[in-house]
């Protein structure tokens, strides 16, 4: 019976309020006009570990350690008797003893004996401190998704605005922003998986779509490395790239082109910890370096730079583009 049924019993019959009070599971007090108790239910003495002795005749507000002492809960409780007002959900966060840190919500509500007239208040106390760490964690979950969300939405924007339209139809351009959008969408899938974030997972998923079976794409590895969300991201677009470019002007375009992806972990100079991950072709095309940098060049630069704090190292050789990523493993 929740708080609701019993205020209609109570209007509406002779039963007893204490033998009602008795059957329900949350704390309940029963108050005067004074704010003093005349009852209270098994489950106010369960769950706060005291007796009637120390409960019954006191004011409420004298309950405890005083953790009900709240002048602004007074003023609304001494108004439920009065004025017919109400108290629903009134938030508590108090420490307890034996119980700790809890919230608890304090409902009141006026109920008159139907032969003596006398008013009385019922309070409720729920602990709702589970609740309440459940609906901080959905909302801490959702300005995560949020942030999140933010942060893709603002490199597609990038993607879009430095996809380049001259020269180009418009089947060409869209097909090349859809292409990074999936390479930026498989990244983003690593990116989430917490611990499980591996170099390793995310240079296959990038690479997937040229390892047909054919040894033109070859992924040495290395040691297990552990990436962070903004990292795994960040190397996706840099390896979706470097493939992209190979693709079209280097190793992938020929015939007997070849990838080879590896990387090592070590010190640098100042012994600080690192990642050294190395894109290499041969047996293509000869690389040239552009006379402007287009997106790909752009991208990369930018995001072994700001995003992962490192260095890129692009050599334009006979046999092809070798590239050699520098980051701190963190």
């Amino acid at each position: 019976m929740d708080l609701d049924e019993l205020y209609r019993v109570l209007r509406g019959s002779h039963i007893r309020a204490r033998n009602i009070v008795d059957t329900i599971r949350d704390p309940l007090l029963v108050l005067d006009s004074d704010l003093c108790v005349i009852s209270a239910n098994p489950a106010f003495y369960r769950t706060f570990a005291t007796h009637s002795e120390e409960t019954v005749g006191l004011p409420f507000t004298d309950l405890g350690h005083g953790q009900w002492n709240i002048e602004e809960l007074q003023a609304l409780l001494r108004n439920v008797i009065p004025k017919s007002a109400s108290v629903f959900d009134y938030e508590v966060r108090a420490d307890f003893p034996d119980m700790g840190c809890r919230t608890m919500l304090i409902s009141a509500q006026r109920v008159e004996h139907p032969d003596s007239r006398q008013r009385i208040l019922l309070l409720s106390i729920v602990d709702a401190t589970a609740r309440r760490e459940r609906e901080n964690d959905q909302d801490m979950l959702i300005g995560e998704y949020d942030h999140r969300i933010r942060n893709m939405l603002s490199v597609m924007r990038a993607l879009a605005r430095q996809t380049r339209t001259q020269g180009q139809s418009a089947e060409a351009y869209r097909d090349a922003l859809l292409q990074r959008f999936d390479a930026l969408a498989r990244a983003q899938e690593i990116s989430t998986r917490g611990d499980a974030r591996q170099l390793a997972d995310l240079t296959a998923r990038i690479m997937e779509p040229h390892l047909n079976g054919t040894s033109r794409v070859r992924i040495l590895g290395g040691p297990p490395i552990t990436l962070k969300a903004t990292e795994t991201v960040s190397l996706g677009m840099i390896l979706h790239e470097l493939s992209t470019n190979a693709l079209k002007h280097g190793a992938l375009s020929a015939s007997g082109g070849e990838v080879t992806i590896a990387w090592t972990s070590g010190q640098d100079d100042e012994g600080t910890s690192v990642v050294q991950l190395g894109w290499q072709e041969r047996n293509g095309p000869a690389a040239t370096p552009p006379s402007v940098p287009g997106f790909g060049t752009s991208l990369i630069a930018y995001s072994v730079r700001q995003e992962l704090g490192g260095t890129a190292r692009l050599d334009y050789g006979p046999d092809g583009l070798t590239a050699e990523l520098t980051f701190p493993r963190v």
